[in-house]
């Protein structure tokens, strides 16, 4: 690149970008640069996605997210394109947000990563910055460096990596793109640091420049770490129903600490989605191929597991027998905000109590369609969903609930005790108001209530 385009590039305030991935981080930084003002195509290899996009039909639920995808689609600042060569070549920036699943064996999987990185050295016309917003494992930029270089048809063109990590929450993606707590920048050059920091100079937080290796330790390392704080107060919970003690209040008394902090320390059923747990795996045999045992996370892991089974044993104990029992199971996703049940606890939980032959009627605000999908495998008679709340409840002896949805909260108790056979709920998320359930004359299961 001659000096005069290099500092046309590095001075622009708009660039041509492209993001490969239509996925729940893809889709929200594509939708994000475009409200920024950069011009973005969001390219798929899954032309019934893109199809579906074309139309402005999103293919998962994200609040705030189709709104943001039809403004930039009517400013004429976002595109969608399945022709992932084009999209190359007509980019300055080129985001890779593709999926890396896990192994069996916990590693990641980054055949997806190493496909992509082939397919922009045969199309790598001119200087880019290449830009890893997969989650992935630490020396992964090298790997993306090397199969490029390897496989680049002009020599004689640049280009540079850098690892930017999402912090983005299912549930609150929108609002964390445009308001992060930080961005970090694991890059090789300024020319690229200059470029980053030029895509997001209007959004007002920290900016940490690092090299890349360390960028991608961070995304790994800050998962874990909120992992640990959710199995830690798991197993205070499991002392204080032994115990007699409240773990609401032990988690306020320690979150008043400025170095805990409150954030994390809820405890529950333990916790899901694609992130913490394939994260946790990752980090776990990442450590081990560097020649560390990361024992820690391993009894995170464990914790959290468990968890899900000890919940169990609590509806068990109370019903005695679940065999034809009818339980009324609310929230299937792994978080509010969200359709998303990858990893979610409410799977492992209605597959043990589809074991121990319990008839169950489940019912969630947005992933009824998922969770048809993903419970199709199992005994269908023993699984009925609903559409509405009241009609799931109806007859059973227990209602349990697994996600922390705001409806739930308002939900007419009165009504639904008068609709069941047994009137006990197992709150698997705290989050109810124990004391006013118990004056309706309901019997309350919390975990470490």
């Amino acid at each position: 690149m001659d000096l005069k385009n290099k500092l046309l590039l590095e001075n622009k305030k708009n660039f041509n970008i492209c993001v490969i991935g239509a996925g729940h981080v893809g889709l929200v930084v594509s939708a994000g640069l475009a409200k920024l003002g950069h011009k973005v195509v969001c390219v798929d290899n899954n032309r019934k996605k893109i199809v579906l996009l074309k139309r402005l039909s999103l293919t998962f639920f994200e609040p705030g997210l189709e709104s943001l995808v039809r403004e930039g689609v009517k400013r004429g600042r976002l595109y969608f394109s399945y022709n992932l060569a084009e999209g190359i070549k007509n980019s300055e920036v080129i985001f890779i947000a593709v999926g890396t699943p896990p192994k069996e064996d916990g590693s990641v999987d980054l055949t997806s990563i190493e496909n992509v990185c082939r397919v922009i050295a045969r199309n790598l016309n001119s200087y880019k910055v290449i830009i890893e917003k997969s989650t992935v494992p630490v020396h992964t930029g090298e790997k993306v460096k090397e199969t490029i270089s390897r496989y680049k048809k002009k020599k004689n063109v640049s280009f540079d990596v850098v690892s930017n990590p999402e912090f983005l929450r299912e549930g609150s993606a929108v609002y964390d793109f445009f308001n992060p707590s930080r961005i970090v920048l694991g890059v090789e050059s300024q020319r690229a640091e200059r470029i980053l920091r030029a895509i997001y100079k209007n959004l007002k937080t920290t900016l940490l420049v690092t090299d890349i290796n360390t960028a991608e330790l961070i995304k790994h390392a800050c998962n874990s770490f909120l992992a640990t704080k959710l199995s830690f107060i798991n197993a205070i919970s499991r002392i204080c129903d032994l115990a007699g003690a409240n773990v609401e209040r032990v988690a306020e008394g320690m979150g008043l600490d400025p170095r805990i902090g409150r954030d994390f320390l809820k405890a529950g059923v333990g916790f899901g989605g694609f992130c913490l747990p394939k994260d946790i795996d990752a980090f776990i045999h990442l450590s081990e191929k560097l020649g560390y045992n990361f024992s820690l996370l391993k009894e995170v892991k464990k914790i959290n597991q468990e968890q899900k089974s000890y919940f169990v044993e609590k509806i068990k104990e109370c019903l005695w027998v679940l065999k034809d029992k009818r339980i009324a199971v609310f929230g299937l996703s792994f978080k509010p905000g969200t359709d998303d049940m990858r990893f979610s606890p409410s799977i492992d939980i209605i597959e043990s109590l589809v074991k121990e032959k319990a008839l169950l009627f489940l019912y969630d605000p947005q992933s009824i369609g998922e969770a048809k999908r993903v419970f199709s495998g199992l005994a269908t008679k023993k699984i009925k969903f609903f559409k509405e709340p009241y009609s799931a409840v109806k007859g059973c002896d227990c209602l349990c609930l697994l996600t922390e949805w705001e409806e739930f909260n308002r939900l007419n108790f009165k009504k639904i005790k008068s609709l069941m056979r047994y009137s006990l709920i197992a709150d698997g998320r705290n989050f109810l108001d124990k004391e006013k359930l118990e004056k309706l004359g309901f019997k309350y299961i919390g975990i470490g209530r």
